[in-house]
């Protein structure tokens, strides 16, 4: 994204990234046949199953009970539809309070959870859905800020602990001694943001099992008995990671950020959004790529790109602000390197992603290269004042050695598609290929000869666009990327055609 804060770089106060909203979840190895066993060991038949659970439930409230009037808090029930964070700050505005529990909430909301079902020769379980009263416990945790803990009162009694990257940073700031100020979950200035950057790339390297844990042994009382031998695994079950750009001002920000909205809605394609995430298009892709703007929020419109269950957004914060956000909820979407079987043989390679705590590092990785990429893409956006003179250069020849080399002609056909091919999103991860371009412009040919002719012919258009200075070579590749001042120029000459002269011709005609 160096082209990016090079270009603003007047208006720009500090870059952060961070995650943002972490959930966890925390599940027991407990399945059908599993709690067929738990239930045996009690010395309870299948039958009984209803009355054990129960029993063991009711464990779950008098802990919950417990935790809250040890804390000065009654249990407070709310509507199934009812925010839970609205109220939640009212109860810290209303109570003052600063640190450990907050308040205890319980509703009533469907959980995965087992059934007595008849067999050949005696019940057994099965995977059931079903209703249970469910806990909510939030606390201000000095070291990770306001959370929540979500438990369900029926087994397998999985565990939910959602968090704050920003939360936490803030904390970590605090303990530094960095000053900084900080509207919701957003950093609107850092005294030190490059130590604060340090402190915010420590998040992943934290020893999650024993803080979640933690957390696990305070609101479930059958650890210590009934499920005792067994333990939380601990996955990322969402998590979203966020680069701020801070600017000096609303006034700013604003005037640029219509215009980069207006330039993704109309000119980032599928293409380009996989490439943002680091994938590529290909024929045996299964699944859907879509975009969409909504408008109706405040300060101004969010723009959100969606990969099967994956995205990424761009909206601001409080004015002054910029968030690009990435958003992985399904991890194996993406590959990680770690041990794993290849051909039946251990072997350490990139295999996909999982979603085991160990990995969120790697969700980092991930979502801030494509944070920075869409960046990179939004900085061709707006040209600078130089871009005038520079687009009417293109129309001129030019010499390199003995040979002379026409122009590029920004209203003809040729040109522009030739232009739009180079821009397409695919080329940011790997480079411009001649293939790539190739297919884009001439299709792709069965016949040898004429695949040949259509490759040269390409060949002579990247000299051409070379001794422009729009593109150079990648080193030790057949592959080429278009020069800082290419990109602006050809995204100029795009949004043109496209935009403004159409608006233009309409003008006349009328």
């Amino acid at each position: 994204m160096e082209n990016f804060l090079k270009q603003y770089s007047g208006f720009i106060v500090g870059v952060l990234s961070c995650f943002d909203r972490i959930v966890f979840k925390g599940h027991l190895p407990i399945w059908a046949e599993q709690m067929e066993k738990l239930v045996s060991r009690h010395e309870k038949l299948i039958k009984h199953f209803g009355t054990f659970v129960q029993k063991q439930s009711q464990r779950i409230v008098a802990q919950a009970k417990a935790i809250a009037e040890g804390a000065g808090l009654e249990i407070v029930e709310l509507a199934p539809r009812q925010r839970k964070e609205d109220f939640v700050h009212r109860q810290i505005a209303k109570e003052g309070r600063t640190r450990g529990l907050i308040c205890v909430l319980k509703v009533v909301e469907p959980c995965r959870s087992f059934r007595v079902v008849s067999g050949e020769r005696r019940p057994r379980l099965v995977g059931a859905q079903r209703k249970c009263l469910t806990f909510y416990f939030y606390f201000l945790d000095n070291e990770l800020g306001l959370i929540h803990v979500r438990i369900p009162t029926w087994f397998p009694m999985s565990i939910q602990v959602c968090l704050n990257g920003h939360e936490i940073l803030a904390r970590k700031l605090d303990h530094a001694k960095i000053e900084y100020r900080k509207e919701d979950n957003a950093f609107t200035w850092i005294a030190d943001i490059e130590r604060a950057q340090r402190l915010a790339d420590r998040i992943p390297s934290m020893d999650w099992p024993k803080i979640l844990n933690r957390f696990a042994q305070r609101i479930n009382p059958l650890l210590g008995d009934v499920l005792q031998g067994m333990g939380y695994y601990w996955v990322t079950d969402q998590a979203e990671y966020a680069t701020d750009v801070m600017f000096e001002s609303p006034a700013a920000l604003k005037p640029l950020y219509d215009k980069w909205v207006k330039h993704a809605i109309t000119y980032f394609t599928a293409e380009d959004v996989l490439r943002f995430l680091g994938k590529k298009l290909q024929g045996n892709f299964k699944g859907e790529v879509l975009s969409d703007w909504k408008n109706k929020r405040w300060p101004g419109a969010r723009i959100k790109h969606r990969v099967k269950e994956n995205w990424i957004k761009m909206y601001d914060k409080h004015g002054c602000v910029l968030r690009i956000e990435s958003v992985i909820n399904q991890p194996r979407e993406f590959r990680v390197r770690r041990e794993g079987t290849r051909m039946g043989e251990k072997v350490v390679d990139w295999f996909p992603m999982r979603k085991g705590v160990a990995n969120l590092y790697r969700y980092a990785e991930v979502a801030r290269g494509a944070n920075h990429r869409y960046l990179e893409a939004l900085s061709a956006v707006e040209p600078p004042r130089r871009a005038v003179a520079a687009i009417s250069r293109l129309a001129r020849r030019v010499r390199a050695g003995k040979r002379s080399f026409a122009g590029f002609n920004p209203a003809l056909a040729e040109d522009i598609a030739l232009f739009a091919a180079v821009l397409c999103g695919e080329h940011a991860i790997h480079g411009i290929s001649n293939e790539a371009v190739r297919c884009k412009l001439y299709g792709s040919a069965v016949d040898p000869t004429v695949r040949r002719r259509h490759a040269n012919r390409v060949s002579r258009l990247f000299k051409r666009l070379h001794v422009h200075g729009l593109i150079t070579k990648v080193r030790r590749s057949r592959r080429w990327r278009l020069t800082k001042e290419g990109t602006v120029l050809v995204t100029a000459v795009l949004k043109c055609h496209y935009e403004k002269y159409p608006e233009l011709l309409a003008a006349l005609a009328i």
